[in-house]
Protein backbone atom coordinates (compact mmCIF):
# COMPACT_ATOMS: atom_id res chain seq x y z
CA UNK A 1 0.00 0.00 0.00
CA UNK A 2 1.20 3.83 -0.51
CA UNK A 3 -0.42 6.31 1.20
CA UNK A 4 0.15 10.14 1.83
CA UNK A 5 -1.50 11.77 4.83
CA UNK A 6 -2.80 15.23 4.20
CA UNK A 7 -3.93 17.57 7.21
CA UNK A 8 -3.10 20.82 9.04
CA UNK A 9 0.54 20.91 11.30
CA UNK A 10 -0.41 19.47 14.76
CA UNK A 11 -3.58 17.33 13.04
CA UNK A 12 -1.52 13.48 14.30
CA UNK A 13 -0.02 12.84 10.60
CA UNK A 14 3.18 12.09 12.46
CA UNK A 15 1.68 9.58 14.56
CA UNK A 16 -0.29 8.13 12.91
CA UNK A 17 2.50 7.14 9.75
CA UNK A 18 4.57 6.14 12.59
CA UNK A 19 2.05 3.50 13.37
CA UNK A 20 1.52 2.73 10.20
CA UNK A 21 5.04 1.86 10.06
CA UNK A 22 5.21 -0.45 13.32
CA UNK A 23 2.03 -2.13 12.74
CA UNK A 24 1.16 -1.92 9.09
CA UNK A 25 4.96 -2.43 7.58
CA UNK A 26 4.75 0.84 5.70
CA UNK A 27 7.81 2.78 5.47
CA UNK A 28 7.88 6.24 6.95
CA UNK A 29 8.75 9.30 5.01
CA UNK A 30 8.71 12.41 6.60
CA UNK A 31 9.65 15.10 5.26
CA UNK A 32 9.56 17.42 7.97
CA UNK A 33 12.23 14.91 9.62
CA UNK A 34 14.38 15.06 6.97
CA UNK A 35 14.47 19.03 6.84
CA UNK A 36 14.90 19.03 10.78
CA UNK A 37 18.15 17.33 10.12
CA UNK A 38 19.48 19.43 7.57
CA UNK A 39 18.85 22.45 9.81
CA UNK A 40 20.19 20.91 12.50
CA UNK A 41 23.38 19.87 10.76
CA UNK A 42 23.61 23.44 9.03
CA UNK A 43 23.93 21.28 5.34
CA UNK A 44 23.67 23.43 2.34
CA UNK A 45 19.76 22.30 2.00
CA UNK A 46 19.62 23.10 5.82
CA UNK A 47 20.39 26.84 5.03
CA UNK A 48 18.13 27.04 2.37
CA UNK A 49 15.25 25.84 4.47
CA UNK A 50 16.40 27.30 7.90
CA UNK A 51 14.60 30.74 7.70
CA UNK A 52 11.49 29.34 5.86
CA UNK A 53 10.85 26.54 9.02
CA UNK A 54 11.25 29.35 11.47
CA UNK A 55 8.87 31.52 10.08
CA UNK A 56 6.15 28.92 9.83
CA UNK A 57 6.34 28.57 6.00
CA UNK A 58 6.64 26.21 3.72
CA UNK A 59 9.94 25.20 2.48
CA UNK A 60 9.97 26.40 -1.73
CA UNK A 61 8.39 23.51 -3.84
CA UNK A 62 11.92 22.76 -5.92
CA UNK A 63 14.25 22.05 -2.49
CA UNK A 64 11.28 19.67 -1.51
CA UNK A 65 10.98 18.19 -4.44
CA UNK A 66 14.10 17.05 -4.89
CA UNK A 67 14.38 15.42 -1.90
CA UNK A 68 11.92 13.12 -2.67
CA UNK A 69 13.01 12.52 -5.83
CA UNK A 70 16.48 12.02 -4.71
CA UNK A 71 14.82 8.82 -2.19
CA UNK A 72 12.29 7.29 -4.72
CA UNK A 73 15.44 7.33 -7.26
CA UNK A 74 17.51 5.07 -5.02
CA UNK A 75 17.78 1.33 -5.37
CA UNK A 76 16.36 0.45 -2.13
CA UNK A 77 13.54 2.95 -2.43
CA UNK A 78 10.49 1.56 -0.62
CA UNK A 79 7.43 -0.48 -2.48
CA UNK A 80 4.65 0.43 0.43
CA UNK A 81 5.29 3.40 2.32
CA UNK A 82 3.65 6.66 3.67
CA UNK A 83 4.41 9.65 3.21
CA UNK A 84 3.71 12.22 6.30
CA UNK A 85 4.21 16.40 5.54
CA UNK A 86 4.46 16.13 2.02
CA UNK A 87 3.20 17.03 -0.71
CA UNK A 88 1.76 20.58 0.56
CA UNK A 89 1.10 22.20 -2.61
CA UNK A 90 -0.21 21.11 -5.97
CA UNK A 91 2.69 21.26 -8.27
CA UNK A 92 4.02 19.21 -5.16
CA UNK A 93 1.71 16.53 -5.39
CA UNK A 94 1.62 16.74 -9.31
CA UNK A 95 5.67 16.24 -8.98
CA UNK A 96 5.02 13.12 -6.35
CA UNK A 97 3.00 11.99 -9.08
CA UNK A 98 5.78 11.95 -11.66
CA UNK A 99 8.59 10.45 -9.56
CA UNK A 100 6.06 7.81 -8.72
CA UNK A 101 5.08 7.20 -12.76
CA UNK A 102 9.24 6.79 -13.24
CA UNK A 103 9.58 4.14 -10.93
CA UNK A 104 5.97 2.09 -11.40
CA UNK A 105 5.11 2.86 -7.58
CA UNK A 106 1.32 4.78 -8.06
CA UNK A 107 -0.10 6.28 -4.82
CA UNK A 108 -3.30 4.13 -3.31
CA UNK A 109 -4.95 6.76 -1.08
CA UNK A 110 -4.34 10.23 0.21
CA UNK A 111 -5.66 10.30 3.93
CA UNK A 112 -6.76 13.62 4.57
CA UNK A 113 -7.07 14.25 8.81
CA UNK A 114 -9.25 17.30 9.68
CA UNK A 115 -9.06 18.92 12.64
CA UNK A 116 -10.18 22.28 14.11
CA UNK A 117 -7.81 25.48 14.00
CA UNK A 118 -7.71 25.93 17.99
CA UNK A 119 -7.06 21.72 18.84
CA UNK A 120 -3.96 22.44 16.56
CA UNK A 121 -2.64 25.12 18.10
CA UNK A 122 -3.19 24.07 21.88
CA UNK A 123 -1.46 20.87 20.31
CA UNK A 124 1.46 22.45 18.97
CA UNK A 125 2.42 25.84 21.49
CA UNK A 126 2.40 22.40 24.62
CA UNK A 127 5.35 20.83 23.19
CA UNK A 128 8.48 20.55 24.32
CA UNK A 129 11.35 18.46 23.17
CA UNK A 130 14.72 17.31 24.07
CA UNK A 131 17.83 18.80 22.36
CA UNK A 132 20.49 15.81 23.45
CA UNK A 133 18.41 12.88 23.11
CA UNK A 134 14.78 14.02 21.22
CA UNK A 135 12.20 13.13 23.56
CA UNK A 136 8.97 14.68 22.76
CA UNK A 137 6.84 16.19 26.12
CA UNK A 138 3.56 17.83 25.95
CA UNK A 139 3.28 20.75 28.88
CA UNK A 140 -0.02 19.71 29.37
CA UNK A 141 -0.81 16.51 28.49
CA UNK A 142 2.33 14.62 29.07
CA UNK A 143 4.35 16.81 31.31
CA UNK A 144 8.32 15.69 32.15
CA UNK A 145 8.69 14.39 35.72
CA UNK A 146 10.95 17.49 36.15
CA UNK A 147 9.51 20.68 35.75
CA UNK A 148 11.16 21.76 32.10
CA UNK A 149 13.72 18.50 32.31
CA UNK A 150 13.97 15.45 30.22
CA UNK A 151 13.15 12.36 31.69
CA UNK A 152 15.77 10.38 30.12
CA UNK A 153 18.46 12.36 30.19
CA UNK A 154 18.12 15.53 32.34
CA UNK A 155 18.94 18.37 29.26
CA UNK A 156 16.68 21.17 29.57
CA UNK A 157 13.72 21.18 27.20
CA UNK A 158 12.85 23.80 24.11
CA UNK A 159 9.85 24.84 22.54
CA UNK A 160 11.01 24.74 18.70
CA UNK A 161 10.37 28.14 16.81
CA UNK A 162 7.91 26.76 14.84
CA UNK A 163 6.33 25.48 17.70
CA UNK A 164 5.57 28.70 18.89
CA UNK A 165 1.69 30.38 18.71
CA UNK A 166 2.44 33.08 16.10
CA UNK A 167 4.26 30.49 14.21
CA UNK A 168 1.95 27.95 14.39
CA UNK A 169 -0.98 30.65 13.53
CA UNK A 170 1.09 31.30 10.23
CA UNK A 171 1.32 28.10 9.38
CA UNK A 172 -2.36 26.76 9.40
CA UNK A 173 -2.88 30.48 7.15
CA UNK A 174 -0.47 29.07 4.45
CA UNK A 175 -2.02 25.37 4.92
CA UNK A 176 -5.43 26.91 4.38
CA UNK A 177 -4.23 28.76 1.90
CA UNK A 178 -2.77 25.71 -0.03
CA UNK A 179 -4.63 22.43 0.83
CA UNK A 180 -7.82 22.79 -1.26
CA UNK A 181 -6.06 22.38 -4.32
CA UNK A 182 -3.92 19.72 -3.44
CA UNK A 183 -7.21 17.77 -2.17
CA UNK A 184 -8.80 18.92 -5.04
CA UNK A 185 -6.35 17.06 -6.85
CA UNK A 186 -6.64 13.66 -5.32
CA UNK A 187 -9.88 13.97 -5.06
CA UNK A 188 -9.85 14.02 -9.25
CA UNK A 189 -8.19 11.27 -9.22
CA UNK A 190 -10.85 9.05 -6.47
CA UNK A 191 -7.87 8.98 -3.93
CA UNK A 192 -9.42 10.83 -0.96
CA UNK A 193 -10.34 9.24 2.22
CA UNK A 194 -11.45 12.21 4.65
CA UNK A 195 -11.76 11.58 8.47
CA UNK A 196 -12.41 13.23 11.90
CA UNK A 197 -9.10 13.98 13.75
CA UNK A 198 -10.23 14.04 17.03
CA UNK A 199 -10.08 12.07 19.83
CA UNK A 200 -6.79 9.40 21.62
CA UNK A 201 -4.37 8.63 18.52
CA UNK A 202 -5.43 4.85 19.25
CA UNK A 203 -9.47 6.03 17.85
CA UNK A 204 -8.00 7.52 14.91
CA UNK A 205 -5.53 4.53 14.32
CA UNK A 206 -8.80 2.32 14.17
CA UNK A 207 -10.74 4.96 11.86
CA UNK A 208 -7.77 4.77 10.06
CA UNK A 209 -7.37 1.57 9.29
CA UNK A 210 -11.27 0.93 9.00
CA UNK A 211 -11.32 3.62 6.07
CA UNK A 212 -8.50 1.80 4.34
CA UNK A 213 -10.14 -1.57 4.89
CA UNK A 214 -13.74 0.25 3.61
CA UNK A 215 -12.47 2.35 1.18
CA UNK A 216 -14.63 5.36 2.44
CA UNK A 217 -14.50 8.14 4.36
CA UNK A 218 -15.46 8.18 8.01
CA UNK A 219 -16.42 11.07 10.15
CA UNK A 220 -16.15 9.05 13.26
Amino acid sequence: MRLVLLGPPGSGKGTQARWLQERCGLVHISTGDILRDAVRQNTPLGQLARPYMEQGRYVPDEVVNGIIAERFRRSDRPEHFVLDGYPRTRPQAEALDAILAEVGLPLDHAILLNVPDEEIVQRIAGRRSCPHCGAIYHIPRHPPQRNQQCDYCGTALIQRADDREEAIRQRLRVYQATAPEVVGYYQQQGKVLEMNGLGEPETIFARLRQALASGKTLST
